[in-house]
Parts: structure tokens; C-alpha cells; sequence
């Protein structure tokens, strides 16, 4: 029997538009622009400066620390600047910008054959760290620092989450419908890191043909399985796939490492197979271009920098007779709504999605007070109270949001805003509420061990 998760909702997927939209390979044609923040830690550090002629796979930026991933380029051509520009968080940040010369020149050891045989767990771990690969639905944790636990023999499970329960998105469908092998091949080599971990790849029902490639992919691997999940959002939380496949319902505040298990997308678990077997750093991913305003749903293949009006054209532009309303990076229920598409993709772009009427702008002008139903803290997959925390942000009380209704553990899914009669936005009040709270522990001094007693 295929298993779900406690709480969540039942959202219209939209999947259909895009999930059998085979992939095919775009290619960008206009500059390129690295932001030097596309991962959860330090902004990665530029190892080049304007005037330099670089190739594909050539690091352009260097980690920047312990918690930072590096950058690749994904074209050949000239550094035309190393400035700010808008990204699609829908800030100013940092940027390498490369004047794409069309070439596509690779670097010497790009796409080497290595064997896996040959390589120690250092020099795998070392490889995937100068690859630059983060996680890719989303989080953008580095990877090579998930990959070094305290404790390596105390790792179970190595999870491949397959889950993609947001609305509209396909990629990691495809992915698994086309690349099954490979995957499993990815997923095989970050095994050989845990020697007491078995090998799970999670899946949704709503995708069988992902299931059947990648149960057949798996067949006969030894330590290697799929698990199937009632489609449900949003599953594909870190600590729901954990708690589907093991049983065990991590504790506040706990990492995965301490449950025994180390969680990766798909599209990561890809990139690792790529970077540790081809030397191919990660300069491409696959990205949905889906929603009812977009001509052409699609799943493109593209290089990390290509600025997004080129994916949008290249998925047929908007319909005719049909005004764009909304654009979001990712999905309707995570995503992030931008004003301007004039920005790259990223490592973690998993979607553009482009939509002809804007839920959110009705919900606003239909919004009433809290009517004390309880349907948001029912559907809370985190089992937080929803209807509390909103009360303690709109009083400025973020003592009490995060000490006594564990806020911080919020994963922004957007359930609790989904489900509210009251159309009230309590998502974008815990946004808020989170970036309060980080804004003023950063501003904290650090302890010099000299206070006195």
C-alpha cells in the first residue's frame, strides 16, 4: 500500500500541461549572468575579473567558505562584468556577467571519463565540492557539505526524493522518465559514502511512468528501492520524506544526519553522477515552462545563467489574447512571484510558471478576519499552529513565534494559506516573520568567552 503524509492539502496539479512534454535542449543566445548567491550559505567568491576569456566548466567563482559552493560557466566567451544585477529574488546581488560568444568551448578535463573504482571518498566528496552542485528543488544547500556527517556509518537511508508535489512543475518527472539509470548510477555513487545505508527513491502515484523507469532502473541493485507516496502536498518536504520512507518523525530543529539519512533531489543526484563519472561540473538543468498563459508548456534544458525571457520565447511566448498576470520563479505554492523576467536561471530554477489570472490579487481583496475554524493548523504538515503564530507576527511578538509556537520551523509550504476561508496570507506573514528574526540575530555579537562571571 503506498503511504502520505499527516496534514497537507489537495491542490489543482496543472501537471498535465507540461508532463509529457519530452525535453529538448535550449541554447542560450544572449549574455549570461551568474549571481554569486545561489546557495544557502557565504556568496561565492570571483576567481576572474572583466576582460578574461573563460570556456565551459571553468570555475568563474570560488566557494567562499565551509557552507558555499562554488560557480561554474556554463558558456565560452569574454567576462563583460563582475556587478549587480537583478536576480530572480527579485534583488540586486552580485554578478559575474559573461558575453556569450555562441561557441560553446569546453575546458580540457570537461566531460572526462573517470572510473568510480578509482576515486576514495575524499576525492568523490572533492569532486562533486568543485562542481558547484547545491541542492536543485530548491533548498540550495551545498552538497558536499550534506555529504560529510559527523558520522558516516550512522547514515541509513540515502534518499532520493522523486516527490515534486508542486503544482505545475514536470522536470524531475521527466527526469526520472528519461535519465532512470543514470540516476540510479548517481544514486550508487553517493551510497558508496554510507556503507550501512540502503538506497530509497521516493515517487508520487501521479506519476507511473517516472515509477516504472525507475523501478526498472533499480531492478536487481542491491540495496536499491522505490517507494511509492499517495500524491498529497507538499510531500516533498525534507522531513516528510524522511518520516515516509523510515517511520521516524524528526525532532524540532533536528538535521536529517541525526535521523540517519541523507535526503537529495533527483536533479542533484544527477549532477553528482555527472560531476563524479564526466567531470561535468553543474552548468545545465532542466526547467519547466508551464502555466496557462505560456503558448508552449515545456521542459527545456538550459545552461545556469540564460536569462529567462529566452526560455519563455523559446516555449512559444505568451498566447494570444492573453495578458500575463503573474510569473513565478517555481510553482504557485513556494515560488516567488518577479516583476521583470529579464533574469537568469539558476541552479536551483526548477520552473517558470506564467500565469493569466492572479489567485492571490482575489484572495487580498476577499481577505476577513480569522473565523477560529482550525483548518490551517489541521493541515499543517509541520504540525504547527497557524492561526497562533499570525496573532504573534501581527503583534510584532517574534519572542513568542519562535520560542513558544516553534515558527522557525515553518517550511513556507503555503497549506495554511490555501485552505483559509478567510483568505487570510499567513504564508507571507511567516516570511516576514522569519526575515525579522534572522535580520536581528545576525546583528547579535558573538560571545568572546570573556564575559563576566
Amino acid at each position: 500500500m503506498s503511504r502520505t503524509i499527516k496534514g497537507g492539502i489537495h491542490p489543482p496539479e496543472h501537471k498535465e500541461l507540461s508532463e509529457n512534454a519530452s525535453p529538448r535542449v535550449y541554447e542560450a543566445e544572449g549574455e549570461l549572468i551568474y549571481p554569486l548567491s545561489q546557495h544557502i550559505g557565504r556568496p561565492a567568491k570571483p576567481v576572474v575579473k572583466k576582460g578574461d576569456h573563460v570556456l565551459v566548466g571553468q570555475k568563474i567563482a570560488d566557494a567562499d567558505g565551509f557552507v558555499s559552493a562554488c560557480i561554474c560557466s556554463s558558456c565560452s566567451g569574454i567576462v563583460k562584468a563582475v556587478e549587480k544585477r537583478r536576480t530572480n529574488a527579485g534583488t540586486y546581488g552580485e554578478c559575474i556577467v559573461i558575453d556569450n560568444d555562441g561557441q560553446f568551448t569546453e575546458a580540457p578535463d570537461y566531460g572526462r571519463e573517470v572510473s568510480c573504482d578509482d576515486l576514495t571518498n575524499e576525492e568523490i566528496i572533492g569532486k562533486i565540492r568543485d562542481a558547484g552542485i547545491i541542492g536543485m528543488g530548491g533548498a540550495g544547500f551545498p552538497t558536499a557539505v550534506k555529504l560529510m556527517p559527523k558520522d558516516p556509518g550512522a547514515i541509513r537511508h540515502v534518499i532520493v526524493n522523486g516527490a515534486e508535489c508542486e503544482p505545475y512543475i514536470t522536470c524531475d518527472d521527466q527526469l526520472m522518465r528519461t535519465r532512470a539509470a543514470d540516476i540510479v548510477e548517481g544514486l550508487q555513487i553517493v551510497m558508496r559514502l554510507f556503507p550501512h545505508a540502503e538506497g530509497v527513491i521516493l515517487i508520487e502515484d501521479n506519476k507511473p511512468e517516472a515509477i516504472a523507469a525507475m523501478t526498472a532502473a533499480a531492478a536487481g541493485q542491491e540495496h536499491v528501492r522505490v517507494v511509492v507516496a499517495r500524491t498529497k502536498y507538499p510531500q516533498g518536504g525534507e522531513k516528510s520524506v524522511i518520516s515516509l520512507v523510515t517511520g521516524i518523525y524528526t525532532k524540532v530543529s533536528e538535521l536529517p544526519a541525526e535521523a540517519g539519512c541523507i535526503v537529495d533531489n533527483v536533479a542533484t543526484i544527477l549532477a553528482i553522477r555527472n560531476a563524479v563519472r564526466f567531470s561535468k561540473p553543474l552548468v545545465r538543468r532542466m526547467v519547466t515552462v508551464t502555466g496557462d498563459a505560456v503558448k508552449t508548456p515545456s521542459n527545456l534544458i538550459v545552461r545556469i545563467g540564460t536569462n529567462a525571457e529566452e526560455l519563455v520565447a523559446a516555449a512559444g511566448g505568451i498566447r494570444e489574447g492573453v495578458t500575463l498576470e503573474k510569473a513565478l520563479f517555481g510553482g504557485p505554492m513556494m515560488g516567488v512571484a518577479v516583476a521583470d523576467l529579464s533574469v537568469p536561471i539558476q541552479k536551483g530554477s526548477n520552473a517558470l510558471t506564467l500565469l493569466a489570472h492572479d489567485e492571490a490579487m482575489d484572495a487580498q481583496r476577499e481577505m476577513t478576519a480569522c473565523i477560529r475554524c482550525g483548518r490551517c493548523a489541521r493541515v499543517c504538515p509541520m504540525g504547527l499552529v497557524p492561526e497562533m503564530m499570525a496573532e504573534a507576527v501581527e503583534r510584532k511578538d517574534y519572542e513568542s513565534y519562535e520560542k513558544k509556537f516553534y515558527g522557525l520551523e515553518c517550511i513556507q509550504c503555503g497549506s495554511c494559506t490555501f485552505i483559509c476561508p478567510a483568505k487570510r496570507p499567513l504564508t507571507q506573514l511567516f516570511k516576514i516573520a522569519k526575515a525579522e528574526i534572522m535580520a536581528k540575530a545576525a546583528k547579535k555579537p558573538v560571545p568572546s568567552g570573556k564575559e563576566d562571571k
